[in-house]
């Protein structure tokens, strides 16, 4: 097979599409380097993004980035091309997550530009959703795309489900609980006060959604300390449809495989209708992350706790330019 010369137009075009992936916080912890002589995207860790309080083992990191190597993957079938990824090519630099080579489309590989247009409509929202529930048929089709990438994604039960909320409950109140925490987050959100970070990246006010009216809300809350005295009230509801994602190992391969099954959900939750934001805070304490599996499930380890449903779409968030996040070599 050929491998496809790549201008620099079509890999920053690429590169645009890749950066619209989910992320902690929008850190956007990923760097992409363009081999020219190898015609290889390498897709690296950006060490300067990490949250040693929050993500002390880099899991969260890997799952961003395998977010947007998924993206990258659908935005070269756009451009009719097969995105070939390796994992972990070297073990030598922990920061050098993959290698992707870029070939003419092979007869009968599965189309994934059917999500192109899903990548600049996915947004995460923590607005209320509808109390409709979601037909089995959607659900049994987000199963799919999970497996389709060595990953499991479970709906629990009504009992699960309520123990995973109420750890979702605890998690608020472990970060309430940590100063060093805390300042970590702040550092990511942006109200337009002086001395913010950039306006490239982080959570801004908007998409903060509104404060929970009477009980705790099934999303975290990123004005806590009320720096937005305009943000309103609403109440989310009842029962919060959630699923969880998660791998049977738990190391770095495994964290890229489940970013980039993140990702496909949310684009088929998004082509499907639907409207997603994601639960980590419970699965950022070691003590309560284990609680979340389910344990009639040959799921070993949970990555993400995914809250979807019926309701408002959120807005999009900044990203990086990928004159930022892009260099060739």
């Amino acid at each position: 097979m050929i491998t496809t010369a790549l201008t620099p137009t079509l890999v920053t075009s690429l590169i645009e599409d890749a950066v619209t992936a989910p992320s902690m916080h929008n850190a956007q912890p990923w760097r992409f380097v363009h081999r020219t002589a190898t015609g290889t995207i390498e897709l690296r860790g950006d060490s300067s993004r990490e949250m040693p309080h929050q993500d002390p083992d880099h899991r969260a990191l890997h799952l961003g980035c395998g977010a947007a190597l998924f993206s990258l993957r659908v935005s070269a079938a756009h451009h009719g091309l097969h995105a070939a990824a390796r994992l972990l090519p070297t073990s030598e630099d922990p920061w050098h997550l993959a290698d992707v080579r870029l070939h003419g489309a092979a007869v009968g590989k599965e189309d994934l530009a059917v999500f192109r247009s899903a990548l600049h409509e996915r947004h995460t929202s923590r607005f209320p959703f509808t109390e409709e529930r979601i037909p089995a048929e959607i659900l049994d089709g987000l199963h799919a795309a999970a497996i389709l990438e060595g990953c499991r994604l479970v709906v629990p039960g009504a009992w699960h489900a309520d123990t995973v909320l109420g750890l979702v409950h605890d998690s608020e109140l472990f970060e309430a609980a940590d100063a060093s925490v805390r300042a970590e987050i702040a550092g990511w959100t942006r109200t337009g006060a002086a001395g913010e970070g950039a306006e490239t990246e982080g959570i801004p006010s908007y998409a903060f959604g509104p404060r929970q009216y009477d009980v705790t809300s099934p999303v975290r809350d990123f004005d806590s300390s009320h720096r937005d005295p305009g943000r309103g009230s609403a109440r989310f509801e009842k029962r919060p449809q959630i699923a969880l994602l998660g791998t049977v190992e738990d190391t770095a391969r495994e964290w890229l495989m489940a970013g980039q099954a993140i990702q496909r959900v949310l684009l088929q939750a998004t082509l499907d209708g639907l409207s997603t934001s994601l639960m980590s805070q419970p699965l950022e304490w070691p003590e309560l992350r284990s609680l979340a599996r389910d344990p009639s499930s040959a799921t070993g380890f949970v990555h993400m706790v995914i809250r979807m449903g019926y309701g408002p779409r959120g807005r999009a968030t900044p990203r990086r330019p990928a004159s930022e996040v892009l260099t060739f070599a």
